[in-house]
């Protein structure tokens, strides 16, 4: 039997990735069977997508809408806010901080043992907002984070302590990347991207791409695959990375191949789109 949990990790950051890129800023919802042909180009089932869409609904990612026979989804206000942001962190923050002014932004907080899902959010938003964890209980970001506007909605604000400030002797900020955060295995992974993605300059097709069959699913591939690694990096100074830092590389291929498909990918999916105009 597959493994359904395994199934939604998957479906769910493609999905979000085409609302992000097709649906997002548009006052408009889009039905299931739309969804379900796009998906279907990535290997996505019928079953996965249907799943997938009655959770991410469940979870306020997503509305309902119904029109006759149809059910037509859009993001919900929390959803393009999310997609918003990954915008930002995509096309204008970058993968490495070149302007820190070598402030710190330190997050503590106490959850009564029982509050695992609570636990889960409050790390998963922490992680997002470029947070690492120095010590039980406190985790640091460089730079000054808005943490009220990265952990809105999760009601914890009674369990947590938010402090700003800098790293002082004996203490050097080597000894703070290196306890929160694992440089090595964020190369890694970029280095993981590059050997799927990067064609070496060339103009052809990269290995991720092999097997899919037109540039609206190689969109939705590329694009998740990026944005799962951005979502992971706390966007670190660049001062302070290992010489040869891999992320410069892999942003200029993501950049490179995400131009190269964006018009046919739109063309594509403005074709197949069953849309549901919303006032």
């Amino acid at each position: 039997m597959p493994d359904s949990g395994a199934a939604e990790a998957r479906t769910r950051p493609l999905m979000l990735t085409f609302f992000g890129a097709h649906v997002l800023g548009r006052p408009v919802a889009v039905s299931a069977g739309s969804v379900i042909e796009v998906l279907g180009r990535v290997g996505i089932g019928e079953h996965a997508v249907r799943t997938s869409l009655n959770r991410m609904v469940k979870r306020g990612l997503l509305e309902r809408h119904r029109q006759g026979r149809k059910m037509y989804f859009a993001l919900s206000a929390h959803a393009a806010g999310v997609l918003e942001d990954g915008r930002e962190r995509i096309w204008r923050a970058g993968v490495v901080n070149r302007d820190w002014d070598g402030r710190w932004t330190l997050v503590g907080f106490s959850l009564p043992e029982d509050w695992r899902r609570e636990r889960h959010d409050l790390r998963s938003r922490l992680v997002w907002a470029g947070f690492g964890p120095l010590q039980n209980g406190l985790w640091a970001a460089p730079g000054m984070v808005d943490v009220a506007a990265a952990l809105a909605g999760l009601g914890l604000e009674s369990h947590i302590r938010v402090f700003g400030g800098s790293v002082l002797p004996p203490t050097q900020v080597r000894d703070v990347l290196e306890t929160a955060f694992d440089v090595p295995a964020m190369a890694s992974r970029y280095q993981a991207f590059l050997d799927r993605w990067d064609t070496g300059g060339a103009g052809g097709r990269p290995a991720a791409a092999e097997g899919l069959p037109d540039d609206l699913a190689r969109q939705l591939v590329l694009h998740s695959d990026w944005l799962e690694l951005v979502r992971r990096d706390p966007h670190l100074p660049a001062e302070h990375l290992p010489e040869g830092w891999p992320a410069m590389r892999a942003e200029a291929v993501f950049r490179d191949l995400a131009g190269r498909w964006e018009r046919p990918a739109a063309v594509e999916a403005a074709r197949i789109l069953d849309t549901l105009p919303l006032s």
